[in-house]
């Protein structure tokens, strides 16, 4: 399918099937992607409990300074979805180009002073003799790979902004394939290549990432159809990058906050002991495969929303958001039955026999199974305000529900109740139950309806055509 045949589609095509068209790439990527998670930990798990340790360290840093990437991804695909709904494909392309060099510049800078800094950075963190080491040698590899994360977040977001998962999801797939593959080579070494140990789970990440990206960010300064890569406006421009950086910002932050929120989380749940903190990972392991269809429609409508806001179809970007809440919905409603009848058996798969952990990740699951089709609400509320290019609402939602709602409950429930783990469990149904009331009423309020593609942005198109016209 073309590009113009693409925005038909999603213009005026049917709601329900575009939905599925576009998130069934995006969830058998996230699947394909947890797959390669656990293979990448099972070989560095073949090295010893340090480099696991030490790669469980450094893990949160990575994090952070995605969340910046992310944040501009998702400016990225709201910009030039609404571009493309209004019919102004150059500008679409200017803000294209003009993300590229922008994370391309900001990735360097932060892969080399990352990469200098790594043992200086963990050993803040806490990491002290073979685990300084091995998180220093993996992190220092991850640190030169950020470049090639930010341009395939770069390629990524423009490929989703014109309503296109599939391409992104097939260079993706391929390099964590490939990955699967290599890690294990550079880990243990084979022929003439040497041990390596866990830098070489690194180097296999980068190897692999950087062939598939490298052919992506190629294609988009070759292809003539659809939103491109333009030379003519990679030097920057100020006015745009201002745009990009106002809506992703509050998204960049809204993702750092609740990373660390979680990490917060965690020092809760293990002051409760080391079986409380199994149960919840290990039911978290559970609720995030369940999780992956709600995630994948969430992310599937963010385009959808910006390029029929763009096109001024705010009726049908309303039965966007209502049909991907009922789908969302009666996904996690069978998803969150299926968890929760056959709680105790699957944690059993992963508790190794520990009676503790079974009881406490069993009455976690449980629980959250009960209320899972709330996260399908909150995902959708997320897309919608992304797409829309208000992220200042999503940033909001996603940082108030941890700081402003379950952390709080969790600290108090803990000193005024004798409930045990089971507070935290609570603390989590409420406040997810609480901030899909909120995100509710501010989707109701309706601010979401209106474009971040302001109206000087159409003055000057309509400028520019004149001065063409002229000049023919």
């Amino acid at each position: 399918m073309n590009f113009a045949e693409k925005k038909e589609m999603i213009l005026s095509g049917k709601i329900h099937k575009i939905i599925i068209a576009l998130a069934a790439p995006i969830m058998f990527n996230n699947f394909i992607q947890t797959l390669y998670n656990l293979s990448d930990t099972y070989w560095v798990s073949q090295l010893g409990s340090d480099e696991v340790a030490a790669m469980t360290l450094v893990f949160p840093v990575i994090f952070l300074i995605l969340s910046i990437a992310m944040g501009m991804n998702m400016a990225g695909t709201s910009l030039i979805s609404q571009y493309i709904g209004s019919n102004q494909e150059d500008r679409a392309e200017k803000v294209a180009s003009q993300l590229f060099s922008f994370l391309l510049v900001l990735s360097t800078i932060l892969g080399l002073g990352g990469y200098f800094l790594t043992p200086t950075i963990v050993s803040l963190m806490g990491g002290q003799g073979n685990v300084l080491l091995y998180g220093s040698q993996y992190l220092s590899i991850m640190f030169l790979e950020m470049p090639i994360i930010f341009m395939f977040i770069v390629y990524n977001a423009i490929m989703q902004g014109q309503g296109n998962t599939f391409t992104p999801m097939i260079l993706n797939v391929a390099g964590s394939l490939l990955n699967v593959v290599l890690s294990p080579v550079f880990i243990f070494g084979l022929g003439p290549l040497p041990f390596m140990g866990i830098q070489g789970a690194a180097i296999a990440t980068l190897i692999s990432r950087s062939i598939f990206v490298g052919y992506g960010i190629y294609t988009l300064f070759i292809r003539k159809d659809g939103i491109n890569i333009r030379k003519k406006y990679i030097l920057p421009d100020f006015k745009v990058l201002k745009k990009i950086i106002k809506v992703g910002l509050p998204a960049s932050i809204g993702q750092s906050a609740a990373a660390f929120g979680f990490i917060i989380l965690n020092m809760f749940v293990l002051s409760y002991g080391d079986s409380a903190l199994a149960a919840f990972g290990i039911g978290n392991r559970i609720n995030s495969v369940v999780m992956m269809p709600a995630m994948g429609i969430g992310n599937a409508i963010a385009p959808i929303i910006g390029q029929n806001l763009g096109a001024d179809q705010i009726p049908r970007a309303r039965s966007t958001f209502k049909t991907s809440i009922a789908m969302s919905t009666t996904f996690m409603a069978v998803g969150g039955l299926i968890a929760f009848t056959f709680s105790e058996s699957i944690i059993k798969i992963f508790a190794s026999g520990d009676p503790q952990v079974i009881a406490l990740g069993t009455d976690y699951l449980r629980l959250i199974s009960l209320s899972i089709p709330l996260m399908g609400i909150f995902q959708i509320l997320n897309g919608t305000f992304q797409g829309s290019g208000h992220t200042m609402y999503s940033m909001f939602i996603n940082m108030f529900r941890l700081w402003g709602l379950r952390i709080p409950m969790i600290y108090i429930l803990g000193r005024v109740t004798d409930l045990g783990a089971d507070a935290i469990w609570y603390s989590m149904v409420t406040s997810n139950f609480l901030i899909c009331v909120i995100g509710m009423g501010i989707y109701l309020k309706g601010n979401w309806e209106e474009k971040i593609i302001d109206e000087e942005d159409l003055d000057e198109l309509k400028t520019d055509a004149s001065k063409k016209a002229l000049a023919s």
